[in-house]
């Protein structure tokens, strides 16, 4: 999916719109992102995850979390039905599973 989509380039500017400066590389200054994120889904869902995910077509009948394993680059533990970025499965097996095995 990520192939059909325009390169994203940093300005030099805070992307949620407050301003700021940001460093070389970056589209937000510290913890903006998530500012950005719930105003938009104020915006645009009514402050609704749910709003949000029925529009795209998810919900208790099209798992967005088996979508994003399938389509988006995300990872399940071997152990369990944990499901998440490559690195939050490398953190979740070294939180969860191996502290087990050692112990």
């Amino acid at each position: 999916m990520s192939e059909n989509l325009p390169r994203l380039i940093p300005t030099g500017t805070c992307w949620c719109g407050c301003g700021s400066s940001v460093g070389l590389g970056s589209f937000f200054s510290r913890g903006h992102d998530k500012v950005a994120e719930a105003a938009l889904l104020a915006v645009r869902y009514e402050s609704s995850v749910a709003r949000l995910l029925d529009h795209h077509g998810f919900g208790p009948d099209k798992s967005v979390l088996e979508t994003a394993v399938d389509e988006g680059g995300w990872k399940e533990c071997p152990y369990c039905e944990y499901a998440g970025a490559p690195a939050s499965i490398r953190n979740h097996l070294n939180r969860y599973h191996r502290a087990k095995e050692s112990s």
